[in-house]
Formats: structure tokens, C-alpha cells, sequence
């Protein structure tokens, strides 16, 4: 791809709305989850309604369990999609797949802001803070990024010229 002197520039507000607006939606949504609307007892609540309708025979302690992983599932993830999206947002318009400083800033960002996560929540009525929970969402940061990582190196083995060896 040339990005010579006729190759299109977009503009800063361009750029912060498409690749910086979602990070920032993200993170009110996360905000949002990370109240007492989401506290353990009114996702239980939910989750047991759903498992009654389908397994009407299921223990308190089972349907504690399943809320327990489920709430767990849902760190891991919203975490990843968060990680996904800052280093989309690093990555923007440049014409190359992968850096080293945005996979760096990405989790860089991912952690501080789960850190700031639980510390919010330790301001709620509900919700406490957990320095393991800061370290599940961590880690589903983490793996998306290695994912990000791991399909660059692909793609750009791909595109090397297979040589002949003799």
C-alpha cells in the first residue's frame, strides 16, 4: 500500500470518532456494569429465573455457582472486547498490522483502568473491590491482545514468498 504524498490523511476528529469513540463507550458501559444495578445478588436473581424456566430442579448452591462463573465469564470478556478496541484505536489508520508499543500501551491501559474498576467498587453499597478480579480482567485483556498477536504473525507469515529450498 503506498502512503506516499497522494495517499488520502484523515482528519484527528475523524479518527477519534471512529476509533477512539467506541473505547470511551466502552468504558461508560463498563462504568455502568461496575455499579450496584450489576451487583452479585441482582445478576443471581436474573440468572436464577432463567435456569427455573429451564431447569426447574436446580439447588440454591448450583444456581449460586452458575451466577458465580457466568459474572466471571462476563469480566474476562468485556475486558477482552475492551482490550480489542484500544488497540484498534492505537492501530487507527496505520498501514501496518502490529507494534509492539500498542500491544504494550493497550494492556497497559486494560490493567490501570481494572484497577480503577475495583477501586469504584469499593465505593459502591453492593460491590467490593478484588485485587483477583482486577487480575481476571487483566488477563482477558491479555489474551485478546496475544489473539490480536497471534493473527498478525499469521497474516504476515502468509504474505512472505515461500522460498524453495534445495
Amino acid at each position: 500500500m503506498d502512503m506516499g504524498i497522494s495517499a488520502p490523511r484523515r482528519s484527528w476528529t475523524y479518527k477519534i470518532l471512529r476509533y477512539w469513540v467506541p473505547v470511551v463507550t466502552m468504558l461508560a458501559v463498563m462504568a455502568y456494569f461496575s455499579t450496584d444495578v450489576f451487583s452479585s445478588d441482582n445478576t443471581r436473581s436474573v440468572i436464577e429465573r432463567i435456569l427455573s424456566w429451564f431447569l426447574p430442579h436446580l439447588g440454591h448452591h448450583t444456581i449460586n455457582d452458575v451466577n458465580h462463573y457466568v459474572r466471571k465469564t462476563a469480566h474476562f470478556t468485556e475486558y477482552a472486547i475492551f482490550a480489542a478496541l484500544v488497540f484498534r484505536a492505537m492501530r487507527a489508520d496505520s498501514p501496518l498490522r502490529w507494534k509492539l508499543s500498542w500491544l504494550i500501551g493497550s494492556f497497559l491501559i486494560v490493567a490501570g483502568w481494572s484497577l480503577l474498576d475495583e477501586l469504584h467498587q469499593s465505593f459502591t453499597r453492593t460491590r467490593g473491590a478484588s485485587i483477583y478480579d482486577s487480575m481476571l480482567d487483566s488477563s482477558g485483556g491479555l489474551f485478546a491482545l496475544l489473539v490480536i498477536t497471534a493473527l498478525a504473525r499469521l497474516q504476515e507469515l502468509r504474505r512472505r514468498p515461500a522460498t524453495v529450498s534445495r
